[in-house]
């Protein structure tokens, strides 16, 4: 059985962002768990490229050295271009989410493909149409997925990394709030 239980915090800039993942590493956060969400381009920035070599992700741009830590230390990579949203480049389980509701046509009305993959692993649809508009406004999304004391241990050190919002998605909460 696949826990349901997922904490999102949202940043306003990559070194926020950047800070808050050094923050969970520190606190013994498994690496495993962990995604990042972020615009791959902003106005006063111009990509020059991406490439694959086997399993990383190279990315060349402003940010490229903010995007190439994470390609090593979280667990997969992927670079979308979404419809509304433009392009995003997205590290960590959450690519498999993504990939998983596109192949298996979860779209939900309404969502995107990260949307899709959020709401797939049980975060309610208003909260991902939230976080699909912190990302359309050049945010970062920072998302730690899995068991119930993980993902409370990671939203106690996420709290303290003063994002604009942090938000608890957990099975117990949504029992709780059913009855």
């Amino acid at each position: 059985m696949s826990e349901q239980n997922s904490v999102v915090a949202v940043y306003g800039t990559h070194g926020e962002a950047e800070g808050a993942v050094k923050e969970l590493q520190r606190a013994g956060i498994d690496m495993r768990t962990l995604s990042i969400v972020g615009k791959g381009s902003h106005t006063d920035e111009n990509v020059v490229g991406y490439y694959n070599t086997g399993d990383r992700m190279k990315y060349w741009g402003k940010a490229g050295a903010f995007w190439g830590g994470f390609w090593g230390l979280l667990f997969g990579s992927a670079f979308f271009a979404i419809p509304g949203i433009g392009p995003v480049l997205v590290a960590g389980p959450l690519v498999a989410w993504i990939v998983g509701a596109l192949e298996g046509a979860t779209i939900v009305g309404g969502l995107s493909a990260i949307g899709a993959g959020l709401f797939s692993i049980g975060i309610p649809k208003n909260s991902v149409l939230e976080y699909e508009t912190a990302i359309k406004t050049d945010r970062y999304l920072v998302l730690v997925h899995g068991i119930t004391a993980e993902v409370q241990k990671a939203k106690d050190v996420l709290t303290r990394t003063r994002p604009v919002s942090v938000n608890l998605h957990a099975e117990e909460l949504a029992a709780v709030s059913a009855r």
